[in-house]
C-alpha cells in the first residue's frame, strides 16, 4: 500500500476516534442522571417501572475492548496506573486515545517532514510514548500530593481515636474533612469496608493504589495493633512525627538537586530537539549519516549517541535520587 494513503486512512481513523470520544465524554454525565431518575420518575413526575438504561455502541466497544485488554497482564498495568494517576478513563478508552496520539504525531511529522515513511514512523513512535508520558506525571504527582498528606491524616485520626472514634469512623473523618486526593482514597476504603470487605483487605487495595512508604508504615501499624492490641493514637502520633521529618528533608534534598535533576533532563532532551532541528531546516547535512557510501558508520554514530545519552541521564538521575 502506498505510505500516503496509509498515512491518510491512520489519520482518517484517528480523527473518527476523536470525535466518538468527544461525543460519548459530553454525554456521559448528562445520561448517567437521566437513566438513575429514570428507574423511579416518568416524564411527568410519576413512579415509573425501572427499564434497563441504553447502552451506547462506543460505550459498548469501549467496555469490549477494556474486557479482552485487562485478561491480559499489560492490560492489567494499565487500569493499574490510570488508577493511581486518578484519571476517569477506561483500559479502552486510553487505548483509544494511545492510536489518536500515534496516528496524529505520526501525521504531523509526515506533513512538515516532506512526507516521508520514516519521520511519519518516528512520530508515531513519539505519539505512542505521550499518553504515557502524561500517565506517569499525574501519578508521581498524585503521590507527592498523597505523602504531603499524611501528617495532617494522623494528626485528624490521633484526635479521633482520643476522642473515643473507633478506627473506621476515624478513617471516615479523614474522607470528610481533609482534601483530596487523600480524602477520595479513603473514603473508598471506608465503602469498601460497608460494603463487607475487611479493614485489611481495603488497606491493601489502598496500598495498591498508593504505593507510598510512609502509607506502608501506617498500614502495618493498623494490622498490628488489630491483632496484637495497644494504643493505637500513641503509635500514630509517632508515625505522624516520622513522616513529617521525612517530608521536610526530602523537601530540602529536592531544593539542593533541582538543579542536577534540570541539568541531567535539559542535557538528555537538547541532542534530540538538535536532531530534529536539523532534520527539518539542513536535511542534506542529517542525510550524512544515511548515504550508502558512509555504510553503516553512521548508523554506529547515532545508535552510541543514543547510548550515551541514557546513560548520562540515568546517571545524574541516580546521583540526585536520595533515598531517606
Amino acid at each position: 500500500m502506498n505510505p500516503t494513503t496509509f498515512l491518510i486512512i491512520g489519520g482518517g481513523i484517528a480523527l473518527v476516534l476523536l470525535l466518538i470520544g468527544v461525543a460519548v465524554s459530553s454525554r456521559e454525565e448528562r445520561e448517567l442522571v437521566e437513566n438513575r431518575l429514570g428507574k423511579y420518575i416518568d416524564e411527568n413526575g410519576n413512579l415509573a417501572v425501572p427499564t434497563p438504561p441504553k447502552v451506547d455502541r462506543s460505550v459498548r466497544l469501549a467496555e469490549l475492548l477494556t474486557d479482552l485488554a485487562t485478561r491480559f497482564s499489560w492490560g492489567q498495568t494499565i487500569a493499574r496506573d490510570l488508577a493511581r494517576a486518578d484519571l476517569k478513563l477506561k483500559v479502552g478508552e486510553y487505548i483509544a486515545v494511545l492510536i489518536i496520539a500515534m496516528a496524529g504525531v505520526g501525521f504531523i511529522a509526515w506533513w512538515f517532514g516532506g512526507k516521508s515513511i520514516y519521520v511519519a514512523i518516528a512520530g508515531a513512535l513519539v505519539g505512542y510514548f505521550l499518553p504515557g508520558f502524561y500517565v506517569n506525571n499525574q501519578k508521581k504527582a498524585r503521590l507527592v500530593k498523597f505523602d504531603q498528606q499524611l501528617g495532617d491524616m494522623l494528626n485528624l485520626m490521633v484526635n479521633g481515636l482520643r476522642a473515643g472514634y473507633a478506627t473506621m469512623q476515624a478513617l471516615e473523618a479523614v474522607s470528610r474533612e481533609l482534601p483530596a486526593p487523600i480524602s477520595d482514597e479513603f473514603r473508598r476504603v471506608v465503602q469498601e469496608m460497608q460494603l463487607g470487605i475487611s479493614m485489611e483487605k481495603a488497606l491493601e487495595n489502598l496500598f495498591r493504589r498508593i504505593p507510598s512508604n510512609d502509607l506502608d508504615l501506617i498500614i502495618t501499624a493498623i494490622n498490628v495493633q488489630r491483632e496484637v492490641g495497644g494504643n493505637l493514637s500513641e503509635i500514630l502520633e509517632t508515625i505522624s512525627h516520622t513522616i513529617r521529618e521525612r517530608v521536610r528533608l526530602k523537601g530540602e534534598i529536592t531544593v539542593l538537586t533541582s538543579q542536577v535533576m534540570l541539568s541531567g533532563r535539559f542535557l538528555a532532551v537538547m541532542p534530540i530537539l538538535l536532531i530534529g532541528g536539523l532534520w527539518f531546516l539542513n536535511r542534506d547535512y542529517m542525510m550524512n549519516f544515511f548515504r550508502p557510501e558512509a555504510g553503516i558508520i553512521g548508523y554506529i554514530f547515532l545508535g552510541a549517541g543514543a547510548l550515551l545519552i541514557i546513560i548520562g541521564y540515568f546517571t545524574m538521575t541516580r546521583i540526585a535520587n536520595i533515598e531517606i
